[in-house]
Formats: C-alpha cells, sequence, structure tokens
C-alpha cells in the first residue's frame, strides 16, 4: 500500500504541481508582452489560458497534499522533522500561490482584457485598474515584476519541498 500511495503521490506531485510552476512562471512575460502590444488578441490569449492553466492545476494540487499525508501515515514518518518542515512549507508555497500569484494574474489579466475591450493602450495598475497616463506602462511593468517574484518565491517552496522529499535528512526509513 506504501508504494501505491507514494506512486500516487508523486505523480499529482508532477501532473499538479508542475504546470503551475511552469505556467505561473510563463505569465509575467506574457503579462509584459500584452500590455506592451494591448490590441495583440493571441498575447491576451495566451495570458489567459496560462491563468487557467495555474487555477485548475491549483485546485488539483490538493491531492498532492492529501496522498502525502496517508503516504506518511503509512510509513510512520508523521513525527519526522523532515516531514514537519515540508508540510510547513508546501502551506506557506499554498498560501503564496492562492494569496499573492493567482489575485495577481487575475488583476492584470482583467486589467488586459478592459483595455483590449476600450480599444486603447492603456495599462494595468495595481490592483488591475486601467489607467490612461503616459506612466502606466512602468506600473503595469511593475505589477508584473512583483508577480514574478512572488511566482519565484512559490516555485523555490516547491523546490525545497522536493528536494525535502528526496533527501529527508534524518530520516530512518531509508533515503
Amino acid at each position: 500500500m506504501n508504494k501505491f500511495l507514494l506512486a500516487v503521490h508523486v505523480l499529482a506531485a508532477i501532473v499538479a504541481v508542475g504546470p503551475v510552476t511552469v505556467a505561473a512562471s510563463m505569465f509575467p512575460p506574457s503579462a509584459r508582452k500584452a500590455l506592451a502590444e494591448p490590441k495583440d488578441a493571441q498575447a491576451l490569449s495566451t495570458v489567459r489560458v496560462l491563468h487557467r492553466i495555474c487555477r485548475v492545476y491549483a485546485t488539483v494540487g490538493v491531492a498532492v497534499p492529501v496522498f502525502g499525508f496517508a503516504t506518511a501515515k503509512n510509513m510512520g514518518v508523521l513525527g519526522d522533522t523532515w516531514l514537519i518542515v515540508s508540510i510547513a512549507l508546501t502551506a506557506l508555497a499554498a498560501v503564496v500561490l492562492a494569496a499573492l500569484v493567482l489575485p495577481r494574474q487575475t488583476a492584470l489579466m482583467e486589467g488586459m482584457e478592459v483595455g483590449a475591450e476600450e480599444g486603447v493602450g492603456e495599462s494595468v495598475g495595481e490592483g488591475g485598474e486601467g489607467t490612461a497616463n503616459p506612466g502606466a506602462s512602468r506600473v503595469g511593468r511593475r505589477a508584473t515584476a512583483r508577480l514574478a517574484m512572488f511566482t519565484g518565491l512559490f516555485n523555490l517552496l516547491w523546490a525545497t519541498v522536493t528536494i525535502l522529499m528526496i533527501v529527508r535528512p534524518g530520516s530512518t526509513t531509508g533515503a
């Protein structure tokens, strides 16, 4: 049973978390392109698809800790330090994704869609409001840079969890 649960846990991580990390990383540069070229329907479409991938696979990603807990319980390692740290980092990664990455993606995307509908070269301000002033593109770049930073933090947390899951420092169950 341990092997089955571990296999499902690892597959869920690969299938669910992998696409989120890649799509979330691709979103900021794609958003910058869409902001720079507000009439480019392809650029806006790309941003929409990347955001949809992030939302859908973030939801599917709930299976990762569910099967992780089941695996850890069966292996008798729920109290191991490496696992507790991994759980805390996973929770932090989920908070970063849900509170910092996805809402900022939504705000940027909604602002781009408003600008595209109005047919003017509007850029996105903080929180997604369209602005028509000349400094708006700087605000859009700043918002995408901030989003890239939070996305990088999310990816770094997941990479750390992955390393902890492989190395399992102090584990008595073998590495």
